[in-house]
């Protein structure tokens, strides 16, 4: 989903030609094929987008996989562009590196500050190794390699796995297929009192664009849209666009998470950037998109 925004924006921009492979033609976890990559392509710059992501059951049942998976594809992506001599890098964060129960919105300043939310824990400590790594580099060697930290996102390209899905796609295809098969009641995880920050993933492309034409930039960045919403107005919002008629039941033995998750974009905003889509908007393009991604047979479930 990231990747494909970046793409999407950076074709748009005169002067850049992309270099990009497929996960199946480059396996970022291995060092020797990343090493590979950078030879041949010497890349004049860096966004690193991939990861392996998912929800809260997802991140839940698979720690080990998402510590190490993260941590083996930021170390050999960053060390690998230092040893290559790419001189500029964007490393892409996640707002969960922040502590659980950080002062909201939640600062640059906040990291490394309190416990981490248990649920994940372990995709949040291999980001925050990639974005520290960017900074000592930084420090160290005199390279622009410097972090970004989004917000929750959504948009085309997401993926809609029944399980392993975060919540937003996931409310997306459950209302959908309620709709479609005529049920009456959906279920929704939790209590719907946790607040979420949500952003648009072309709106992240077009802030990582801006961020790379500056000359002098923090460490860490923050991203998002400065408002939140609690998953309960997220869910009757996706009910309303995907036009699903019934009731919502919520189970409240699943767990909510973190209580809040809004991002201080005052750093950003001072930048010269600031977001401009709308959630209902937003979720209207990317339930648009869904739908095509569903009838070419793209959609990823």
């Amino acid at each position: 989903m990231v990747g494909g925004a970046l793409v999407r924006r950076f074709q748009r921009e005169p002067g850049v030609t992309l270099l990009v492979k497929t996960r199946a033609e480059l396996d970022l976890s291995s060092q020797a094929a990343t090493a590979a990559f950078y030879a041949a392509e010497k890349p004049e710059a860096v966004i690193m987008a991939a990861a392996k992501v998912g929800g809260i059951h997802a991140n839940s049942s698979y720690p080990a996989e998402f510590l190490f998976e993260n941590l083996a594809i930021a170390t050999n992506a960053i060390n690998g562009a230092y040893r290559a001599g790419v001189k500029r890098l964007l490393f892409l964060g996640s707002s969960c590196i922040y502590p659980k129960l950080a002062p909201q919105p939640m600062t640059e300043s906040s990291l490394l500050t309190g416990p981490l939310e248990p649920t994940n824990e372990a995709y949040a400590i291999a980001k925050i190794a990639g974005l520290k790594l960017c900074e000592y580099y930084r420090r160290q060697h005199g390279v622009l390699y410097h972090s970004v930290m989004p917000t929750n996102l959504y948009g085309p390209g997401d993926n809609y796995h029944a399980q392993n899905s975060h919540v937003l796609p996931a409310l997306i295809r459950k209302f959908h297929e309620a709709k479609e098969a005529g049920r009456t009641v959906v279920v929704a995880w939790g209590s719907g009192t946790p607040k979420r920050e949500f952003l648009h993933v072309d709106e992240l492309a077009e802030a990582c664009a801006f961020l790379l034409k500056l000359s002098n930039l923090p460490d860490l960045v923050n991203i998002g849209t400065g408002t939140d919403v609690t998953i309960k107005e997220l869910t009757e919002l996706v009910a309303q666009v995907t036009g699903f008629k019934g009731r919502i039941a919520w189970d409240a033995t699943k767990p909510d998470g973190t209580p809040r998750k809004l991002m201080d974009v005052s750093r950003l905003t001072a930048l010269g950037w600031k977001a401009r889509v709308g959630l209902r908007e937003g979720i209207e393009k990317t339930y648009a998109s869904y739908l095509v991604e569903q009838t070419a047979g793209t959609l990823r479930t």
